[in-house]
């Protein structure tokens, strides 16, 4: 910080120590928005291929007993959900590699 100017100093010091956890909350969060269902569904509207969202697809093809469709959807929101975790777990790591604390 000895004569580095206000950007510099976020740029090096702080935005490092909160890349991490901005990044988790932002997953975290965005988890959570994929698997909301009551609040979303008046909000989405769910006019057809404009504002459907995944859940109420989802819930769409179980009562049009469409199981294997369904189950094809819910598989991709697990797997995209432990991709994300796999991605939050290796920038954790990296994170503290960098830092020099394994």
């Amino acid at each position: 910080m000895l004569g580095a100017t206000r950007v510099t100093t976020v740029a090096r010091v702080i935005l490092p120590e909160l890349m991490a956890p901005l990044l988790t909350g932002f997953t975290l969060a965005f988890a959570r928005a994929l698997g909301e269902y009551g609040s979303v569904v008046f909000i989405s509207g769910n006019r057809p291929m404009k504002t459907e969202i995944l859940p109420l697809l989802i819930m769409t093809q179980l009562e049009q007993f469409q199981y294997a469709q369904a189950t094809a959807l819910g598989s991709a929101m697990l797997l995209l959900s432990f991709i994300f975790l796999l991605l939050i777990n290796y920038l954790q790591r990296w994170t503290l590699a960098r830092r020099g604390q394994h």
